[in-house]
C-alpha cells in the first residue's frame, strides 16, 4: 500500500501545476460595526472576539463583537459589565479573561477581573486583582496566567511587576520583576514568555526595542535580540513557533510594521507591512493567518479605526516539516504516508486551516507546494529578480544593493534566475552580519564562470575605534588555478584551499562550513567535502556585512566574471549529508 501511495506522490509532483501560495500579503476584511483602539479579545473555536476599547479620545466602550472568518461577518455579543480601555486579555479553558484596564482613555487603572463565556454569551466578575494595572503584557503557561509590566497605576509611570494568577483558586503570586519597566506585548513559545517592546514613563514618545524572555520554571529573565523597530501599543501572536510583532506607536506616529522573531535562532526578519497604520490594534492568529483589528492613528489627523485586515504567513496551520528538522523533504513525506487514510491531525493539513478529517490526496498536494522549503536559513538571496538595484533577502531583512550594474538573468540561473557580474565593477553589498567567532555557520552559493583570484562572497572590514577589523573572503578562488578557497581566519592559520577547480564554466554548488565545536573550516563543491582543517582554527576578527562578487576592498582582481545564484546562510554547521541534499 505504501509503495502504491509513494508512486502516486511522484506522479502528483510531476504532473501537478503548483502555484505559489499567496503568502506575505495583507488583505482587507469586513469592518467592525464601530471604531475602537486598545481593545482586548481572544480566539475561541476559530472565532475572534474583540472586547472594549476606545472609539475616540473621549469615550470608552463595553461592547463585544465576534468575527467569523469563514463568512467574513461580525456579530454583536453581550457587553462587558464595565467599559474598559487598555485591558489585558487572554483565553483559558474556553473562556476569555479580562484584567484591569482603564475607564477613560487617560484615567487610572482598575483592579477588576471579568470572565466571558462565549458558549452562553455571559459575563462573570471574579475577585479583584491585588493591584491596578493597564496596558500590560499577558501570557498563559500551563494553568497559570502571567501579567507583565504595564502602567496607569499609582504612580502613573510603567511598572516592572510580574504577577502570576491561578484562575482556579483566584490567587496571586508575585514573580521576579521584568528587567525594564514598561508595558510590553507578550507571547509564549515552548513554555517561555517573551515580553516585546513597550514604553517608558513618557508613554507617547519613547519606546523600547527590548525583548526579554521569562522562564516560569526558574523565575528568571534573559535579554534577547532587540526588535528592529522600537514601539509600544503593538500586538503580537505566534504562528508556527515564530512571534509576529504587528503595528504600534513608533516615535511620534502609528506604524505598519510587521516583524517576525524566531526564538530558535534569536533573530528578527521584516515582513510585508500592514496596509493601514494601527496603534493599539487587537492582534491574534488563527492557523497561518494573522488578524489586525481596529486601532488608531494620529497623522495626518487623528482617526480611530473600525477596519481590519488579515495577513497570510503562507506557513499553514501545521508546518509540513513534520519531523522538525527544518526542511520539508522525503522523510516528512513518508511520515504522512504512514498515516494515509487516517484522521491524524498532524498530517491533515488541507484544506487549510483545519483540514477535513482525513489524510488524503488534498494533503499531499498541499505538502508538495512546500516540498524542499528550508526553514533553517537566516538569510537567502535567491537572485531571481528581473530588474532593479535590490537583491532581496527572501528570509531575513538584509536586502542587498547592486553596484556597477550587474545584469539580472531570470531564465539562466541554476535555480530559476541568477545575477551576472561583468568582472569590471559589479558587486552586491548587504548589511547581513554573521559573527563567525560567536557560533557555527554555513554559507553556500551556485556559481558559473569566474577566473583565478576572483571572489564570490566576502565579509566587510569594520572599524571599532582606532582598530580596523580585518575582512575575509568566505568563498573565492585561488589566484593560480581557480580552485575553491577561503581566507576566513587566514591569520594566523592561513587560508584553506581545495584541489577542485570551479572556474571551468560549469555550474557548481560551493560551500563553507565553520564548526565552532571543532574549531574547523570545511569546503564543499557539488555536495562533496573537498578540504578541511587538520588543526584548530579560531580568532575571527571580521564581523561586518557581506559583499557578493568582490572582496572587502573591491580590488580589481577580485571582481567576479560570471553568474551567481541562490546564496544561503545557515546559523549552524550543516553535516555532509545535509549539504549533499542541497545539491540534489
Amino acid at each position: 500500500m505504501k509503495k502504491t501511495i509513494l508512486i502516486a506522490l511522484v506522479l502528483i509532483f510531476a504532473l501537478a501545476s503548483v502555484s505559489p501560495a499567496a503568502e506575505d500579503t495583507w488583505t482587507t476584511i469586513a469592518d467592525m460595526s464601530g471604531a475602537r483602539s486598545f481593545s482586548g479579545g481572544g480566539v475561541i473555536d476559530g472565532k475572534i472576539y474583540v472586547i472594549g476599547g476606545a472609539p475616540s479620545n473621549s469615550s470608552i466602550t463595553s461592547s463585544v463583537e465576534m468575527y467569523d472568518p469563514i463568512v467574513d461577518t461580525w456579530t454583536r455579543m453581550a457587553d462587558m459589565p464595565s467599559a474598559r480601555c487598555y485591558p489585558a486579555t487572554c483565553t483559558f479553558d474556553g473562556k476569555i479573561y479580562v484584567f484591569g484596564g482603564t475607564t477613560g482613555k487617560y484615567s487610572s487603572a482598575m483592579k477588576n477581573v471579568y470572565v466571558y463565556d462565549p458558549q452562553i454569551d455571559t459575563w462573570t466578575q471574579k475577585a479583584d486583582m491585588p493591584y491596578a494595572v493597564a496596558l500590560c503584557g499577558i501570557a498563559v503557561v500551563d494553568d497559570t496566567i502571567y501579567l507583565i509590566g504595564g502602567g496607569f497605576s499609582e504612580p502613573s509611570s510603567p511598572t516592572s511587576t510580574v504577577m502570576a494568577y491561578n484562575p482556579i483558586t483566584e490567587s496571586w503570586t508575585q514573580k521576579a520583576d521584568m528587567p525594564t519597566a514598561r508595558g510590553p506585548s507578550a507571547c509564549v513559545v515552548d513554555g517561555m514568555i517573551y515580553a516585546i517592546g513597550g514604553a517608558d514613563q513618557d508613554w507617547q514618545v519613547f519606546s523600547y526595542k527590548h525583548v526579554d524572555v521569562y522562564d516560569p520554571s526558574t523565575d528568571t529573565w534573559t535579554r534577547k535580540s532587540d526588535m528592529p523597530t522600537e514601539r509600544f501599543g503593538l500586538g503580537s501572536c505566534v504562528v508556527n513557533g515564530k512571534i509576529y510583532a504587528i503595528g504600534g506607536w513608533s516615535g511620534r506616529d502609528a506604524c505598519t510594521a510587521n516583524e517576525v522573531y524566531d526564538p530558535t535562532t534569536d533573530t528578527w526578519a521584516i515582513r510585508s507591512p500592514m496596509q493601514q497604520k494601527r496603534n493599539g490594534a487587537f492582534v491574534c492568529s488563527i492557523g497561518d493567518k494573522i488578524y489586525a483589528i481596529g486601532g488608531a492613528y494620529p497623522v495626518p489627523q487623528p482617526g480611530f479605526l473600525s477596519s481590519a485586515e488579515v495577513y497570510d504567513t503562507g506557513l499553514g496551520i501545521l508546518s509540513p516539516d513534520f519531523n522538525g528538522d527544518g526542511i520539508v523533504d522525503s522523510a516528512d513525506m513518508c511520515m504522512m504516508v504512514d498515516y494515509w487514510g487516517t484522521d491524524e491531525p498532524l498530517y491533515d493539513i488541507a484544506p487549510a486551516p483545519f483540514g477535513d478529517g482525513i489524510v488524503d490526496v488534498q494533503d499531499l498536494i498541499l505538502f508538495s507546494e512546500h516540498l524542499f522549503e528550508d526553514y533553517r536559513m537566516v538569510a537567502q538571496w535567491k537572485l531571481d529578480e528581473t530588474e532593479g538595484m535590490i537583491a532581496h533577502d527572501d528570509v531575513g531583512d538584509c536586502d542587498g544593493t547592486c553596484y556597477g550594474g550587474p545584469l539580472w538573468q531570470p531564465a539562466d540561473g541554476k535555480v530559476t534566475g541568477a545575477l551576472e557580474f561583468d568582472g569590471m565593477n559589479d558587486y552586491v553589498g548587504t548589511d547581513f552580519v554573521q559573527k563567525p567567532a560567536d557560533g557555527s555557520f554555513s554559507a553556500f552559493a551556485w556559481i558559473k564562470g569566474g577566473s583565478p583570484g576572483q571572489v564570490i562572497v566576502s565579509q566587510v572590514n569594520r572599524s571599532v575605534g582606532r582598530t580596523v577589523l580585518v575582512g575575509s573572503t568566505w568563498l573565492g578562488t585561488d589566484p593560480s588555478n581557480g580552485r575553491l578557497v577561503t581566507t576566513l581566519m587566514d591569520y594566523p592559520f592561513g587560508p584553506l584551499e581545495s584541489q577542485v577547480i570551479i572556474t571551468d564554466g560549469q555550474w557548481h554548488h560551493i560551500g563553507l562550513v565553520y564548526a565552532l565545536d571543532g574549531l574547523q573550516r570545511r569546503l564543499y563543491v557539488d555536495g562533496i567535502e573537498v578540504a578541511e582543517d587538520t588543526a584548530f582554527v579560531d580568532g575571527v576578527l571580521s564581523d561586518g556585512g557581506l559583499y557578493f562578487g568582490a572582496d572587502n576592498n573591491h580590488s580589481a582582481t577580485s571582481l567576479w566574471l560570471g553568474l551567481i545564484d541562490d546564496i544561503r546562510i545557515y546559523p549552524m554547521a550543516l553535516s555532509s549529508e545535509e549539504i549533499a541534499a542541497l545539491v540534489h
